[in-house]
């Protein structure tokens, strides 16, 4: 598809040439201008998450803010860990991990506020909220994922929320090594629109 637009869309744009740009920045411009973790050289995934919902760059503290909410928001409701900690090692990862998403439909706002036959003008308020909850939540399932799928006969750490988003599921796959974490720092940062 190469030269054929396949999607219009304000967030992101994939140049055949100069590859993608977020909200019209480069990754290197990304590199150069989003706030990083304290000795980081990588930006913080919090960060052009940010710059995606609102098309702005973030100072540190706006950063520092959603890190927090991610935090508040990313512990598992108990059922929901229970039935990833029950799923079979040989269940495909991508298999256990739509289910550990699917489960979490038990606490979405828009099902209750749906339910509640809210107006559909109201219908982004409560998405968003459960796109906040998802996005908060990911780290955690991905996490119970690789244990359940490469068991080392321990169980997957618990979360941290003293630390940016990125080095808690880093601590929660078991892995403490600053250059592995400033590697998923740049990947989660580059896959961050998708």
């Amino acid at each position: 598809m190469r030269g054929i637009k396949g999607l219009v869309t304000e967030t992101s744009l994939l140049d055949a040439d100069e590859g993608i740009r977020f909200r019209g920045l480069t990754i290197p411009e990304c590199q150069e201008r989003l706030p990083k973790a304290p000795g980081g050289d990588e930006p913080l995934p919090e960060g052009l998450f940010w710059l995606l919902m609102t098309g702005d760059v973030p100072t540190t503290k706006q950063v520092e803010g959603l890190t927090s909410e991610l935090h508040a928001r990313g512990a598992l409701p108990a059922h929901v860990e229970r039935l990833m900690l029950s799923l079979p090692p040989s269940m495909h990862p991508m298999t256990q991990f739509v289910i550990g998403i699917n489960a979490c439909q038990t606490e979405s706002h828009f099902a209750k506020a749906y339910a509640d036959g809210v107006a559909k003008q109201q219908y982004w308020e409560f998405v968003y909220e459960d796109v906040m909850d998802l996005v908060a939540r990911i780290p955690r399932i991905g996490a119970l994922v690789y244990h359940n799928t490469f068991p080392n006969g321990q169980p997957a750490p618990k979360r941290r929320t003293d630390v940016d988003w990125v080095s808690s599921f880093t601590a929660q796959l078991g892995f403490h090594n600053n250059d592995f974490i400033e590697l998923m720092r740049l990947y989660m940062t580059i896959h961050s629109d998708h």
